[in-house]
């Protein structure tokens, strides 16, 4: 509504069509209610295909038709139209609503404030995570009353996610778009270098986002799934996806894959139903050929993984070197990717791709050296982002091993969220940049 007041009837439509859908579905037997499920469903789709993919498929179309010749005047029309922030998230969520009432797993929810609360809650509204309504619905329907431990804990999470987005993601984003922006314009170090920093900015900035979402949320005394759960120290790209934005890769298990057959089938159609799943997931962070090439890589990944898994024993290989390997090749393998991902076109992807890998080793030490003087960020800035990084590594650690010492410890906890906060005052880069998964 900031940017067109009128996209609140966007939410409008789309609430009001799965709130009397999950009364109707639960009410009918037999085809209706597959009619019912099949309108809630169009009408979510409908729109976001309106406003996210009708000019991609549009520019398809028409540039199908000038190639084969065929005279159109001039061509099928673009819609000249913003795409509201946060469609794609409230209308998975919504989905998950009238699937669930479909499946038997959820009664309809019968008040319209409960219901329009359930897609509008504002913390999760615009990037996740996507909540269930088993989760959520019921916690509506308490009485939540002041909680100071509620509250300080929500405070420090969303204080971890700033740290995450103006101390880390927002500075390697300084170097990450110069480069981007202008690929033909860096050498091998510069593409080399932001690649490692879009992979760490992008999980700083997403995850830190889903961190002030669940601790703003937990103020108020309501709880959130956990979103991200340490990905880079997967030690495969199928466990990068349970530990990455878990509440979408569960909701395409759980609504595509699983209904497509899912591994329930022969063998090629599994590595088939993988594939199509990870095709729809980059397709839907974008339309652009660039996520689809990101969503066929990871599926590709992950198919392989699952016949290496299969056909290939390493017990030969010391436990701790292999896991090591694994979670190094798996960053590695998920840092290549992420060049589809951020790349402006397909062309620029493939570019750099092909100048990171034509590097001479010979030459690493002035490669290194040209990197960090080309580009506008500064050895400053560098050492910043270096430290940031080791800070955040190091947090994750203390959250692995025990995060309970920390809080049997007040006066060690308050000690170390004011260090964050000193961090974040003193050294965050204050932009005003939007978090990336918000043009989702």
């Amino acid at each position: 509504m900031a940017f067109i007041p009128v996209y609140i009837l966007i939410l409008a439509f789309t609430i009001i069509i799965d709130y009397f859908a999950g009364i109707w579905i639960e009410k009918s037997i037999g085809k209706k209610r597959k009619f019912y499920l099949i309108l809630s469903i169009v009408g979510n789709t409908g729109v976001l295909c309106l406003f996210k993919y009708y000019n991609f498929f549009t520019e398809n179309v028409n540039a199908l038709l000038l190639s084969a010749g065929v005279s159109v005047g001039k061509g099928i029309p673009y819609l000249h139209v913003l795409l509201p922030v946060g469609l794609s998230f409230h209308t998975f969520q919504a989905m998950s609503y009238t699937i669930e009432v479909y499946r038997g797993k959820q009664k309809a929810e019968r008040n319209f404030g409960i219901y329009a609360l359930y897609v509008m809650f504002f913390p999760q509204l615009v990037a996740g995570p996507i909540e269930r309504p088993q989760h959520l619905i019921p916690q509506f329907r308490k009485q939540h009353k002041f909680n100071i431990d509620n509250v300080y804990a929500g405070l420090r999470l969303m204080l971890w996610g700033l740290f995450k987005k103006v101390v880390i993601a927002d500075r390697l984003a300084m170097y990450v778009n110069d480069v981007f922006e202008n690929v033909h314009g860096y050498g091998a170090g510069n593409l080399l270098i932001a690649v490692l920093f879009f992979g760490i900015q992008i999980y700083c900035d997403f995850s830190g986002y889903s961190d002030i979402a669940v601790g703003s949320a937990r103020v108020m005394g309501f709880t959130l799934m956990t979103n991200f759960n340490r990905p880079y120290f997967s030690k495969n790209v199928r466990e990068f996806w349970q530990r990455w934005h878990i509440s979408l890769s569960s909701w395409f298990r759980d609504y595509l894959y699983k209904s497509i057959g899912g591994n329930k089938i022969s063998a090629f159609r599994t590595y088939l139903n993988v594939f199509i799943v990870f095709l729809i997931s980059g397709f839907w962070h974008g339309a652009n050929y660039t996520f689809i090439m990101w969503g066929a890589m990871h599926g590709f990944m992950v198919i392989l993984f699952m016949l290496f898994k299969k056909n290939v024993t390493a017990s030969f290989l010391n436990k701790k070197i292999f896991n090591f390997s694994s979670i190094l090749i798996t960053f590695v393998l998920v840092n290549l990717a992420w060049i589809f991902f951020r790349a402006n076109n397909i062309n620029d992807a493939f570019y750099a791709i092909n100048k990171i890998f034509s590097f001479d080793l010979s030459d690493f030490t002035l490669m290194l050296r040209d990197s960090i003087n080309r580009v506008e960020f500064g050895k400053t800035s560098l050492a910043l982002a270096i430290f940031s990084i080791i800070v955040l590594f190091v947090n994750d650690r203390i959250q692995k091993v025990d995060q309970s010492a920390l809080d049997k410890r007040p006066m060690a906890d308050i000690l170390y969220n004011a260090f964050i906060l000193f961090l974040v005052v003193t050294i965050g880069v204050f932009q005003h940049i939007n978090f990336i998964y918000f043009q989702f």
